[in-house]
């Protein structure tokens, strides 16, 4: 799982774009952990906060491109799974062929199962959040003593 992360960082999709999917299906499915180092990456790499702030609110907020709305579609539906059982909606399929092509699309696909999985990872062993750090790369926990 670490050297996909590192192909998604020099593949075929923006790197914004798959911080924006890390960073909207960690808040789906609750990891805390990931939603920390995913807005913190984001920020350190230059995006904009007050952005990152509307990602929950993304179909009602302007301050996304229509291929970031497609994948962020895809993103939502990758992580609700059960909310449909017949996966990603043709919906969201259309919008996502329109604005990818196939490498990419495979690009997301990978990393929607990837940061889903890395949630499930995290929330099961409960690391926290707030103790990352985007420059290190590491998480530092506080202890009673520091």
């Amino acid at each position: 799982m670490l050297a996909n992360e590192k192909l998604f960082h020099t593949g075929p999709v923006p790197h914004a774009t798959m911080e924006l999917l890390k960073l909207r299906v960690s808040q789906i499915n609750g990891c805390g952990f990931c939603v920390d180092m995913h807005y913190k990456d984001a920020v350190h790499a230059g995006e904009d906060p007050e952005r990152l702030n509307l990602v929950t609110v993304w179909r009602e907020a302007p301050a996304f491109t229509e291929p970031e709305r497609a994948a962020l579609a895809l993103a939502e539906e990758s992580a609700r799974i059960a909310d449909n059982p017949h996966g990603v909606s043709d919906e969201t399929w259309q919008l996502v062929r329109k604005h990818y092509d196939d490498e990419q699309i495979a690009a997301l696909v990978a990393m929607c199962a990837q940061i889903n999985a890395w949630n499930r990872i995290n929330v099961i062993l409960r690391t926290p959040a707030g103790f990352y750090d985007p420059v290190t790369k590491t998480a530092r926990y506080r202890t009673e003593n520091d």
